[in-house]
């Protein structure tokens, strides 16, 4: 089988997105562009991937490891001098090379597998994608001769106004014999309006030594999007979302509103769970089925647990367990695990704690670096009260407690199972099994004083 090779290119500065971000790490549902670039390859079993940075170049790898190998191009001369930067990795090797860009995020892998394969059925040195624009305006266009075949492609900048307006354009995807390919490059020159090595010119120098130049149309302009700016991310964000949306839709998840429905590309969702509008997925999610997603809700990095509800509420590196009920308002921040059948309700904050089966906190609490049992019960306007102002304390409540409203538990503390905490008390130190803590004011009744405040 022929070896498969791929140059992603990915060292232009990107300074129209005006961001401190490096181009290709500004994210499209929740993955860096350059990184969706790279996994849709990687579905096509490639024997080396080589990654050409520039500008945020430690950043990049750092973001995509080892999936790739990486040479620096140190200046910014063109597309052309940026894949040669790869000739020391693939120059000498036998196969066939695919070449993109590591802004355009939308190209599926099927697109990408459809070139190749249209590359080795047609013999070709080298294979353009191209596709056919409403608007070519800012698109290097694709000119053809009267048969047919791809004769060059010509940039914007450098279109005669005829050539102008030919609306096929050159998606910056191509596949190429390898050694062909680093063999032209060697002939590209600099003659152009922006004097930069243009690595279109490989297919007209291929064309004039007689060799075999095809091009295969992309069916969706939508996929060979390249983004270069804040606009471009957005309708990348847009075609990617509902590209996602309709993946989950198909495997039997219900999404109430797509429109408003934003989904990560990483995430996992259970047939048969119901997603309401303003609902946020991001990161590596797994969601289970029969769930009740929203409406209003972020999930993060989460995982949630069959026939569970999560609604108006924000979970991050949580785990939920299932038949569980999180919301409205609640907060799990990281860390927060809860059991099955549990009930976290309306303006609760859970963080680093994990909440046994069957246990509620049902309202105005607040769980923080503890460890609470099965069926407990944490009354109304109960906190754990966790840091001293240097340090943080663990709070640990043993199995079947019921703690009284508006109860404040002083960690480091342990509360033993079965035991029962009065309302209002604040407890500080251990509670025994089965023992009744009260640790308040006894109160006292002073007759006919509220006649004397009210008579001043």
């Amino acid at each position: 089988m022929t070896n498969i090779f791929a140059v992603i290119l990915a060292a232009g500065q990107g300074t129209r997105m005006k961001s401190k971000l490096y181009k290709v790490l500004h994210p499209v549902c929740g993955k860096p562009m350059v990184e969706h670039v790279v996994e849709n390859i990687q579905t096509l079993n490639v024997n080396r991937i080589v990654t050409v940075v520039g500008h945020g170049a430690d950043k990049v790898k750092d973001q995509l490891g080892d999936k790739s190998e990486y040479v620096l191009q140190e200046e910014q001369l063109g597309t052309a001098h940026a894949v040669i930067q790869a000739e020391a990795i693939l120059g000498s090797l036998e196969g066939t090379t695919l070449v993109v860009c590591g802004d355009t995020p939308l190209i599926r892998p099927e697109t990408m597998k459809a070139l190749y394969e249209h590359h080795q059925n047609q013999k070709a040195k080298a294979t353009i994608l191209t596709a056919v624009a409403d608007n070519p305006t800012g698109y290097g266009r694709v000119i053809r001769g009267a048969n047919g075949q791809v004769e060059q492609i010509v940039e914007q900048k450098d279109a005669s106004p005829e050539q102008q307006l030919v609306n096929e354009i050159n998606t910056g995807t191509y596949c190429f014999d390898n050694k062909a390919l680093f063999e032209a490059l060697k002939l590209v020159k600099n003659e152009n309006a922006q004097g930069e090595y243009y690595l279109p010119d490989v297919i007209e120098i291929l064309q004039q030594q007689g060799e075999i130049v095809s091009a295969y149309t992309c069916s969706n302009f939508d996929e060979t999007l390249g983004v270069n700016d804040r606009v471009a991310l957005a309708q990348a964000e847009e075609i990617m979302r509902a590209r996602i949306n309709e993946k989950h839709m198909r495997n039997g998840v219900t999404i109430i509103n797509p429109s408003t429905t934003s989904i990560s590309a990483d995430a996992v969702i259970g047939s048969d769970t119901v997603i309401k509008p303003g609902v946020m997925i991001e990161g590596k999610t797994i969601i289970g089925s029969d769930c009740i997603i929203g409406p209003n809700t972020t999930i993060v990095n989460s995982q949630i647990g069959d026939r569970s509800i999560v609604q108006n509420s924000v979970a991050t590196d949580s785990v939920v367990g299932e038949d569980t009920a999180v919301g409205p308002f609640a907060h799990l921040r990281p860390d927060s695990q809860l059991g099955n059948h549990v009930k976290i309700g309306n303006f609760v904050e859970v963080k680093k704690s994990t909440l046994g089966n069957d246990t509620k906190v049902s309202h105005l609490s607040y769980i923080g670096d503890a460890e609470v049992g099965n069926n407990v019960n944490i009354g109304c306007g109960s906190i754990t009260v966790n840091y001293d102002g240097k340090n943080k304390f663990k709070t640990v409540i043993e199995d079947n407690v019921f703690v009284g409203c508006n109860s404040n538990l002083v960690a480091p503390v342990k509360l033993g199972a079965g035991s029962f905490i009065a309302a209002g008390s604040t407890i500080t130190k251990e509670v025994p099994e089965d023992a009744l803590a009260i640790a308040r004011s006894r109160q006292e009744n002073k007759l006919d004083y509220a006649k004397k405040l009210n008579s001043k």
